[in-house]
């Protein structure tokens, strides 16, 4: 199993006239659900000693990393937000001892790559309890997912999908799953011969992939950005190429319009502004801003 650094990233070579970049979690694995519910969540509640609250905590947990805008954050800026929902929220507050987020907010604001190792150090560079904390959930939720999650099947029509793809046009993983996950996902099921590159937050955020990998080697419409999450769509809107929405509750479905509709559309020479609009649109409706809490009737 082969670990991916930078540089891989920096002196990628195109092999084709087009590049795809291709999130993992939620998009080609149907792991969200599962991994969030199952393990994410109760560590928060299980690290922060929140027992006393934890309908709250898992309803906003479930609205930050599933339901929402937010969906797809990398972990340390979703459990920032999730701390940020709770310490608004008078019913969770007024019931329990929150963490003041501010610490995981200087560190999220960085721009430092948001992984286990440098959490880790600025925990000892500044001495904040609430990064040690944080680093020390991250740690040990991995070693959960690892050792205790089933293994997430691919969404059906996802592999068919990448050796399409493989065939016409370079392909790398951008994603912000950590790289022990990651890399087990795609080398476990076979997927990893279809992408040059599997990059995780270790090598930066999104659209540091992108920038390392694809700008100045490809024109803005032969570069697609596959994903999951609102956070897909910001880095293919932030280098200007097209984004294809795998939209979340309807995963196979939309795999099934990609190898219909979009992908020939993408090689044909980019997405047309009308059919990247009701791509968009489609998929903004899926996932609301206010959480359900915070609605009036």
């Amino acid at each position: 199993m082969r670990e991916f650094t930078k540089d891989d990233l920096i002196n990628f070579l195109p092999e084709f006239d087009t590049f795809v970049g291709i999130d993992s979690d939620g998009c080609i694995f149907d792991t969200m659900e599962t991994k969030q519910k199952g393990h994410f969540h109760p560590a928060i509640i299980r690290h922060w000693k929140l027992e006393a609250i934890e309908p709250q905590v898992r309803a906003a947990a479930e609205f930050t990393y599933l339901y929402s805008t937010f969906r797809g954050l990398n972990r340390f800026l979703g459990l920032c937000k999730t701390f940020e929902l709770l310490n608004d929220w008078p019913e969770a507050h007024d019931n329990a001892a929150l963490p003041d987020p501010a610490d995981l907010h200087v560190y999220c604001d960085s721009g430092l790559p948001l992984s286990n190792a440098t959490i880790k150090a600025e925990a000892e560079r500044t001495g904040s309890a609430l990064l040690a904390e944080a680093h020390a959930w991250s740690v040990e939720l991995n070693e959960d997912i690892d050792q205790n999650m089933p293994d997430p099947p691919p969404f059906q029509g996802t592999e068919q999908a990448l050796q399409r793809i493989q065939q016409n046009s370079d392909a790398i993983v951008i994603s912000q799953t950590q790289a022990v996950a990651l890399l087990k996902d795609w080398y476990r099921d076979d997927l990893a011969k279809y992408v040059s590159v599997i990059a995780g937050p270790e090598l930066g955020s999104k659209i540091d992939h992108f920038t390392m990998a694809s700008v100045d080697r490809y024109p803005a419409n032969a570069i697609l950005m596959i994903g999951d999450a609102p956070g897909d769509m910001a880095a293919a809107q932030a280098i200007g190429c097209n984004f294809f929405p795998i939209d979340p509750g309807h995963e196979v479905e939309s795999w099934q319009r990609f190898m219909d509709e979009a992908y020939a559309a993408f090689l044909a020479g980019g997405f047309s502004d009308e059919y990247q609009k009701q791509l968009i649109h489609e998929f903004k409706a899926l996932l609301p801003g206010t959480p359900p809490w915070k609605l009036t009737n």
